[in-house]
C-alpha cells in the first residue's frame, strides 16, 4: 500500500506561491523526504493557460478582470477561484504505474465517485479531460510530471460563485461549454469541508 498524505492550505492562495510549493515538494518527493502528497486548496482568483502558451480560449485576455499566469501543465485557459475545490496530487509514479493518462483517469474517477455519492451523475467524455454531467462541465483537469512525479492536478467547481469568471473565456478551449457546480446540480448549498471529506476518501480509495 503506497502511503498519502493530504495537506489542506485553505483559502485564497496566491498562484505563484503554491506553484513554487509544488515545485519544492516535487524535489522532496523525489529526494524520498516525503511521501505521496496532494494538497487542497482554494486560490485567489486567477486564470492560467498550459504550456503551449495557447492565449485563444482567454478571449479578450488583455482585459480580463484577474491575473493570467502560464504554467507547466497540459491543458488550454481556465479559471481558478473562491468556491472551487484545488487538489494538487505530488505522487511518485515509479511507486505506482507510470503513466500519466492513467493518472489523469484516477483523478477524474475520484471526482466521479464523490459526486456519486452527492447524487450527481458524472461521466468522462471520450477525447477530452475532465468531468461532466450531461453537456455541463463540472471538474477540469491538467497535469505535469517531473521524473515520473507529479504535480498540478484538478479543479472541481463547487459553489456557484466560482462560475461567473469562466463567462469571460472559453473554458479549457471548448466553443460553447457550459460550466456547472456542485450546488447548481444538487440544488442546494454546500460546504467546502464536506467536499473535501468527499474527495480525500475518494483520492485514498483509488491511491491506495
Amino acid at each position: 500500500m503506497n502511503a498519502l498524505t493530504f495537506r489542506d492550505l485553505g483559502t485564497d492562495l496566491d498562484f505563484q506561491e503554491v506553484w513554487d510549493l509544488q515545485e519544492d515538494l516535487v524535489q522532496r518527493r523525489r529526494d524520498q523526504e516525503i511521501e505521496d502528497t496532494i494538497l487542497f486548496l482554494e486560490h485567489a482568483p486567477v486564470y492560467t493557460i498550459g504550456r503551449t502558451r495557447d492565449t485563444s480560449s482567454l478571449r479578450a485576455h488583455k482585459h480580463l478582470p484577474h491575473q493570467v499566469v502560464q504554467i507547466n501543465r497540459g491543458g488550454q485557459g481556465t479559471f481558478h477561484g473562491p468556491g472551487q475545490l484545488v487538489g494538487y496530487a505530488i505522487l511518485d509514479l515509479t511507486q505506482r504505474i507510470k503513466d500519466l493518462h492513467l493518472h489523469l483517469r484516477n483523478l477524474e474517477e475520484a471526482i466521479i465517485i464523490s459526486l456519486e455519492i452527492l447524487g450527481i451523475s458524472a461521466v468522462r467524455r471520450e477525447g477530452q479531460t475532465g468531468v461532466w454531467v450531461e453537456d455541463r462541465k463540472i471538474a477540469s483537469l491538467g497535469v505535469g510530471v517531473r521524473s515520473w512525479i507529479t504535480l498540478h492536478g484538478l479543479a472541481l467547481n463547487v459553489q456557484k460563485k466560482s462560475l461567473a469568471p469562466f463567462q469571460m473565456i472559453t473554458p479549457c478551449g471548448i466553443d460553447g461549454v457550459a460550466m456547472t457546480c456542485i450546488e447548481s446540480e444538487i440544488n442546494r448549498p454546500i460546504s467546502m469541508k464536506e467536499v473535501k471529506k468527499l474527495m480525500t476518501e475518494s483520492l485514498q480509495k483509488i491511491f491506495h
